[in-house]
């Protein structure tokens, strides 16, 4: 591991869910005067993005992403599937946090839907819901071309067809109102902490789903040898062709019914780790957590707030990552 470009990766990681977009972390990566990986002055999203979504950043390796199409030209190719990939756990040393990458790759899906854009101009964006339609404030400039210029956040829906009737919130009020859910939260921290392990054991057993996912593989495996059986036997024999046909499209109707399957279950048990891995890592930001909190900490807040929700009557509410509402 080199220790100085991996003080950049946790970096662009702790940027992103600051609120970040890759876009704004290129300008001000470049404006730091920091080098690329590869050596250049000037970064850019898309360098950006592959670095938040490489898994070899939280240890694992995939293996056989790209394929040599030509031993005398050495030309690759990405692959889409024409031969197999190989995922390793573990595979070295991780620079980000397990937890933290998969919370990165939850932000990111986050942040595709709406039906607003994600501005990503500060730590608060798309962090402060509307209690009257649900939707998402957004910042606004007061005063943005005199002495008098503020940030305010308000609901994006304030004079669209909805006209909500949600107060504006200032920058400090969100800070403050963290602050004392985050004591309230802290108040009751050991016990909350052993909640966080019961309810994290008994969400992560995924024991019946994977034998279920198991069930759904022996089968697809199952039908992939009848398909290359029957394959070999019109090979060999000349069967009625309409009739193979029928069979075959049997056969594949099955596979692809056992795959659907398959595949469902592949991501419920996907989800349920995830979100193991983040409750662990909220548990774990607590743990590290003695006392009284007195300022405002941009990694607190994006480590253990999923949002705040402000009302039309000016009250607040903290919605914490373990699901905790304060």
């Amino acid at each position: 591991m080199n220790p100085e470009q991996a003080e950049i990766v946790k970096l662009i990681y702790r940027l992103f869910l600051e609120g970040m977009t890759p876009h704004t972390i290129a300008i001000h990566l470049t404006e730091k005067g920091i080098k690329t990986p590869g050596g250049k002055d000037k970064w850019n999203a898309t360098t950006i993005r592959r670095i938040l979504t490489n898994e070899k950043y939280k240890g694992d390796a995939l293996l056989q992403k790209e394929f040599t199409v030509d031993f005398l030209t050495k030309k690759t190719k990405k692959n889409c599937g024409e031969i197999p990939m190989y995922y390793i756990e573990d595979d070295h040393e991780a620079i980000i946090d397990p937890a933290v990458f998969d919370m990165v790759q939850q932000e990111m899906e986050r942040r595709k839907t709406g039906t607003s854009r994600y501005s990503g101009v500060s730590i608060f964006s798309s962090k402060i819901k509307c209690g009257e339609c649900g939707g998402w404030y957004g910042a606004k400039v007061w005063h943005s071309t005199d002495q008098y210029r503020k940030v305010i956040y308000r609901c994006n829906n304030k004079y669209n067809d909805e006209r909500c009737t949600t107060p504006h919130i200032m920058e400090e009020e969100v800070k403050a109102v963290f602050l004392k859910s985050l004591n309230k939260l802290l108040a009751n921290r050991d016990e909350l902490i052993e909640n966080v392990k019961l309810i994290c054991d008994k969400l992560t057993d995924t024991s019946e789903l994977e034998a279920e996912k198991e069930k759904y593989a022996e089968e697809m495996s199952l039908v992939a040898d009848m398909v290359q059986a029957a394959m070999l036997e019109n090979a060999r024999i000349a069967l009625d062709q309409e009739e193979y046909r029928q069979k075959n499209d049997v056969l594949s109707a099955r596979f692809e019914a056992a795959k659907k399957k398959h595949d469902e279950l592949a991501m419920r048990i996907e989800e349920i780790e995830t979100r193991g891995q983040n409750l662990r890592h909220f548990q774990e930001t607590l743990e590290s957590l003695n006392g009284q909190v007195t300022e405002f900490d941009s990694d607190l807040w994006g480590s253990l707030v999923d949002y705040i929700t402000v009302y039309e009557n000016g009250e607040k509410t903290v919605t914490f990552r373990d699901g905790s509402v304060i």
